[in-house]
């Protein structure tokens, strides 16, 4: 079946808003504005509607947004279809918010509707396994076929359902009969609106890079077998690439590559039927390579800048092996940590000098609060295996708060405290429970 994603509560409660409204506005308005009523009640052609207009949306003006309404001007409405009309602009998902008002018109005496909406938060729509078609066909056929889409999706609402509906039939068109699904997923730290073919898909006969480091590289084409033979999917490709390629290029300084979108090559005689399988073709723009030419610190004050770039691997004039930049940073979290912060944020800045071919990182750090022990709390546990959790626990109240002792407590130490003793639990809930003004944590864990 279809996914689809309900109306958040507070859509629905928006939705009941406008039906108040409604109610209102039909009680009051006959008496005092002189307003012709909608016969609703007993009337099936209500009264003729004049006008009507839609405003609030900066992504759609009213004209388009009245396509979707299924009265116009010209033709008779009732209370039950303006209410219907706001219901269903906001099960749609693209608009926050939906309320309505009418009026008379003085000239014809018809009804003057105006619905004020306000635009929903959108993301990216892209397609994870689409091979007989480019993004620029199915964009095209989306915008043909699906009133409001502009390129972007809500993350729920019945739009997304025509949405599917529609590839479903462009897909038809080369005699493939399947469900399309849509869900939202975060891809490096972005969210997309994915959509997808559901059920048998053609598999990943080989994959062919652009660049050469990537054709030639040995560790790359032994975990080919991650996606060659597996059905096509970008991205399960794309996956790939960040957990593969990506790491091969930043140990050969090439710090601003950058993969395009895998796409999908049938190959054999075109005059006969298509193969089930596709060859991948993974475009990869290299750029440069990077000499390291250091780093600076600003807003370091616990820790110095002479500590903080001892951590590195690299000197001046090395290779900058972007693996290894990457770990000096993960070395000072670390470093920061066991000194009790626990708030820390590092934004390393890169500084490219393309004609030197160098690169040098400005590091702004925000440390945050530094915290320390507070109160250990247990449960789950009888009363001697929180004896000897106690006992064996490193950190003591009031001193300064190292997370990865605690990470390794947790790890090593808890499995120690109980050897020997017939304890059984599943999992361990573990919370910290920061008080940034008293600068004291709390370590709640819950043996289940």
């Amino acid at each position: 079946m279809r996914s689809s994603t309900s109306s958040s509560f507070s859509s629905r409660i928006r939705i009941r808003s406008t039906r108040y409204i409604a109610l209102l506005v039909a009680l009051i308005l006959p008496a005092f504005l002189s307003l012709a009523p909608l016969h609703a009640q007993t009337s099936p052609k209500g009264s003729k509607l004049a006008s009507v207009m839609i405003k609030g949306s900066a992504r759609f003006s009213s004209d388009q947004i009245a396509k979707v309404l299924t009265f116009h001007a010209g033709g008779n409405v009732s209370r039950e279809d303006l209410q219907g009309g706001a219901d269903m602009l906001a099960g749609l998902g693209t608009f926050a918010t939906v309320q309505y008002r009418f009026t008379t018109d003085d000239l014809s005496g018809g009804i003057k509707v105006e619905y004020q909406v306000t635009d929903a938060p959108t993301v990216p729509v892209t397609f994870d396994n689409f091979p007989l078609f480019t993004d620029e066909e199915l964009n095209a056929a989306l915008k043909e076929s699906v009133v409001l889409f502009d390129g972007s999706a809500p993350k729920g609402g019945a739009i997304l359902d025509a949405m599917s509906g529609s590839l479903e039939k462009l897909i038809e068109t080369r005699r493939l009969h399947a469900v399309v699904s849509h869900h939202v997923v975060n891809v490096s730290g972005t969210e997309t609106q994915l959509f997808r073919i559901e059920g048998p898909a053609l598999k990943v006969a080989d994959v062919e890079f652009s660049d050469d480091l990537a054709k030639n590289n040995l560790a790359i084409r032994e975990r080919l077998s991650d996606v060659v033979g597996k059905p096509f999917s970008r991205g399960r490709l794309e996956l790939f690439e960040f957990e593969q390629v990506r790491p091969i290029y930043l140990a050969h300084a090439f710090l601003r590559v950058k993969f395009g979108t895998p796409e999908a090559r049938f190959v054999g005689d075109p005059n006969k039927p298509l193969p089930d399988t596709v060859v991948v073709i993974a475009p990869i723009q290299p750029g440069s390579a990077y000499a390291w030419n250091g780093v600076s610190w600003t807003g370091n004050h616990a820790i110095d800048s002479d500590a903080l770039d001892k951590l590195a691997e690299l000197k001046p004039g090395d290779t900058a092996d972007g693996n290894k930049v990457e770990l000096q940073w993960e070395r000072a979290r670390d470093l920061y940590a066991r000194r009790g912060y626990l708030d820390l944020t590092l934004d390393p800045v890169p500084q490219f000098d393309d004609a030197a071919r160098k690169v040098h990182y400005n590091v702004a750090v925000s440390e945050g609060p530094e915290y320390h022990m507070g109160k250990l709390i247990l449960t789950g546990l009888s009363l001697e295996a929180e004896r000897r959790i106690r006992a064996s626990w490193n950190i003591p109240a009031g001193t300064i708060f190292d997370q990865p002792a605690y990470e390794e407590f947790l790890n090593s130490g808890v499995k120690k405290a109980f050897f020997g003793l017939p304890v059984h639990y599943d999992k361990i809930g573990r919370y910290l429970e920061k008080d940034a003004k008293a600068g004291s944590v709390d370590v709640m864990l819950d043996f289940q």
